[in-house]
């Protein structure tokens, strides 16, 4: 397993093709904005190592299948419902830990979900997609690899199908097959940690009919593979990393990450390649993976964490702690993060085999636990802007509070209770503003919005899983009505 170090070490050996504010980045592994991002994915390997973190070794480690060796949990595939109760509870863990996104759920639910999709594809057609998968995973395992996970299309007009667009590159597709190969184009939307990346694993971005089988492609490929092209997500005051990278952002250690990628007439070798035109099995893939991902966002719990601590002690320092509405909005923000880790508890909990051996979530408690994530952390964040009051989007910067003419007066009047450093409380001010406005808020609350598909899309597949036949038997037994 690498270390935190090594992990950094191996980011400045790759060579991708980066754009960010209309220029070539050609020093990604010192650049001032990238740098905390990459940090909190250092975090996940940190917090792996035993020696120093004892406490997380049941959570953040794990035994391969497939070599019997310590693994990071992250290059895991779930053997059990152990295994899903100790992801969500890992995802938690890091999300307090870093204040952020720590960009590495994707890899973990794409390598789960292709376990038992190309496991599938087999058992239908007698192809070799799960014996490929099972290589490349020995390879990801073996090396301690961070794997970017790519679904998003760009779509371009969302009424159309991917074979019906103008553009065929709105979606993902094989423009070329060769003997070795094939050669895709297109692009792939909001992908979260993508330069801080070994690998890049492409799937389907929904379900797909027999005319769109070109775009029924999943595969892997070194992200810094010739013709694969990053440009930079902007986030809200991302340029405070530059401009003042300490007091003014926040999070002073982490962040999160997200970029467009083009492909420009990728190669991607036939052993990366884990579906080719299955279109029938698209679907399957999409809906597998984000009941993992939608899972996940344990993390929001986490983050809520962080922020629930920072309205708490922005409270004392302001000396309204002991206001009885102000304890009540700290008990209703603790109730509603407590919400969040229950239902991703509960769908791991119910979680079961499948044929592959791959143990999945229950999907009806996944994408329940998801649209709560479109909802709470959004209650949560109104509650600790409340709490901390209008300073978080008015308050001087900490070159004004550092001046030698007007400092005085900025550390006079920003001044709480006696005895709290006029910093500290600015500090958490701005942690706060950065989970609920600024650059975290990207992590936390857009997030929680749009990550793993946005709230219709767990709203049809609640409705589509929900069993009303069932709940309306009870209903018809216990008031007298016939069966």
């Amino acid at each position: 397993m690498k270390t935190a170090k090594e992990y950094l070490d191996s980011m400045r050996k790759m060579h991708f093709e980066l754009y960010m504010f209309g220029e070539r980045v050609t020093n990604h592994a010192d650049n001032p904005i990238i740098k905390p991002t990459r940090n909190c994915i250092a975090a996940t390997y940190e917090l792996a190592e035993e020696s120093k973190f004892p406490q997380y070794r049941n959570v953040m480690t794990v035994t391969s299948h497939l070599t019997g060796k310590k693994i990071n949990r992250f290059c895991h595939i779930h053997q059990s419902t152990e295994d899903l109760v100790n992801k969500s509870k890992m995802g938690r863990g890091l999300g307090a830990y870093t204040g952020s996104c720590f960009q590495r759920c994707v890899e973990m639910d794409a390598l789960n979900a292709l376990s038992m999709v190309t496991y599938d594809i087999d058992q239908k057609y007698g192809t070799e997609y799960n014996k490929r998968f099972l290589k490349y995973l020995r390879y990801i395992q073996d090396e301690d690899l961070v794997c970017c996970g790519a679904m998003t299309d760009a779509k371009g007009d969302r009424s159309l199908r991917p074979a019906e667009q103008a553009d065929p590159d709105q979606y993902l597709h094989v423009v070329e097959e060769k003997s070795d190969g094939i050669v895709v184009r297109g692009s792939k939307l909001h992908l979260t940690g993508a330069v801080n990346s070994h690998e890049i694993i492409c799937m389907p971005t929904r379900a797909m009919r027999e005319e769109d089988k070109d775009y029924a492609i999943s595969f892997a490929l070194p992200s810094d593979t010739q013709g694969i092209i990053y440009i930079y997500g902007r986030q809200s005051c991302d340029t405070r990393k530059i401009d003042s990278p300490n007091m003014d952002v926040g999070n002073v250690l982490y962040g999160g990450q997200e970029c467009m990628v083009v492909f420009d007439d990728v190669f991607v070798p036939w052993e990366r390649v884990f579906m080719y035109k299955e279109y029938d099995f698209a679907g399957d893939l999409v809906e597998k993976f984000s009941a993992y991902h939608r899972q996940s966002y344990a993390c929001k719990s986490g983050m809520g964490d962080v922020l629930i601590g920072a309205s708490q002690l922005v409270a004392e320092y302001q000396g309204t702690a002991k206001a009885s509405h102000i304890k009540d909005k700290i008990i209703d923000m603790i109730q509603l993060n407590e919400t969040l880790m229950s239902c991703s508890l509960a769908c791991a909990y119910e979680g079961h085999r499948e044929a592959s051996g791959t143990y999945l979530v229950d999907t009806l408690r996944a994408n329940v636990s998801k649209l709560n994530v479109t909802k709470f952390p959004y209650d949560i964040a109104r509650l600790a802007q409340d709490i901390a009051g209008g300073l978080i989007v008015t308050m001087p910067s900490e070159k004004d509070l550092k001046h030698p003419k007007i400092g005085k007066y900025v550390a006079k009047y920003l001044k709480g209770v006696d005895g709290i450093a006029v910093e500290n409380r600015v500090r958490v001010l701005r942690l706060i503003e950065n989970l609920t406005v600024g650059l975290g808020a990207a992590c936390y609350l857009a997030e929680s919005m749009h990550g793993a598909g946005s709230p219709m899309a767990q709203r049809i597949m609640i409705g589509r899983q929900s069993n009303i036949e069932r709940m309306k038997s009870s209903a018809k037994r216990l008031c007298g009505i016939e069966p």
